[in-house]
């Protein structure tokens, strides 16, 4: 489920309907109602009340930037000696054939590497009942277009997968402008395995129960992730996966938005501003749209 959407999941797991009806009403609800322009632009009042930061003379400025620029640089290394850490764990070897459904044909996970020794796959929220992807996800993936030919260039390949046909995801993808390679693991145990599809019988998310999650979370349904492949040969290896949070290293829009005073702007819920982006004109006004 979208994190725009857990907030009113909430209250609805709060009243006594199972999770697995919340996340399929919900789903089939909100992605509905998407294309409707009931959303209202945030008050130009709400504006001008946003905390500023205190204005000060260029020394004085100077000195607390230096003051801050040298925990930047502690978190720089911080983040190296993780990302060291990152390429030092383990890794599982893959012992299923996965099959994914592209347009022109049936492809394996092998054949997603296209040759190159590193695979990415980003976990695309996109249940199989939906016509047309979560716009969180959406969110993530308008990132993706410039870095694919940087990521060939250190022989690394990249794909998105989701449970949904793929005629659906095609029909999507060209109204997104889109042009990354997007699969279909529709009838296969790909989301289950990696643990982006839950039910019953997978009921385990970012590496603990779902059951110790908030009330607020989905129990069944669609969850995002990304999730990292190594192959030596003919041999393929799984090496890392990440989910919620982990998800914001791919949000160069988050990153911007980090960069400057108002920051995320995010103080009504996380992500629940986000639209698809040939939607943002649809009661938005002076580019602050909730």
């Amino acid at each position: 489920m979208c994190p725009m959407c857990l907030a009113a999941s909430g209250a609805y797991v709060a009243s006594g309907v199972s999770a697995g009806a919340v996340t399929t009403f919900l789903a089939a609800k909100l992605l509905r109602k998407r294309a409707e322009p009931t959303d209202r632009p945030r008050p130009i009042e709400q504006e001008k009340t946003m905390p500023t930061p205190t204005i000060v003379s260029r020394d004085e400025w100077t000195a607390a930037r230096r003051r801050l620029l040298a925990k930047e640089k502690e978190f720089n290394r911080q983040r190296d000696a993780l990302s060291a850490e990152r390429r030092r764990l383990p890794m599982v070897e893959i012992a299923k054939e996965y099959v994914f459904q592209a347009p022109e044909a049936r492809r394996t996970l092998a054949d997603l590497f296209e040759g190159r020794r590193q695979l990415l796959v980003y976990h695309f929220m996109f249940d199989p009942a939906w016509d047309e992807g979560c716009p969180s996800c959406s969110f993530v993936a308008d990132n993706f277009a410039g870095a694919l030919v940087h990521l060939a260039a250190r022989d690394t390949a990249f794909a998105v997968v989701s449970r949904a046909p793929i005629a659906a995801i095609e029909r999507f993808k060209k109204r997104m402008g889109w042009s990354f390679p997007w699969l279909s693991s529709f009838g296969s145990e790909f989301n289950h395995d990696f643990q982006v599809t839950l039910d019953e019988n997978h009921a385990e998310y970012n590496y603990a129960p779902v059951s110790a999650q908030g009330a607020g979370y989905p129990r069944e349904g669609e969850r995002e992730g990304l999730s990292v492949f190594l192959r030596d040969g003919a041999r393929l290896y799984h090496t890392y996966s990440t989910y919620q949070r982990g998800i914001d290293m791919l949000l160069n829009t988050y990153n911007l938005l980090d960069l400057t005073p108002l920051g995320r702007q995010e103080e009504d819920g996380i992500m629940r501003w986000v639209r698809h982006h040939d939607r943002y004109s649809e009661g938005a006004s002076h580019g602050l749209a909730r």
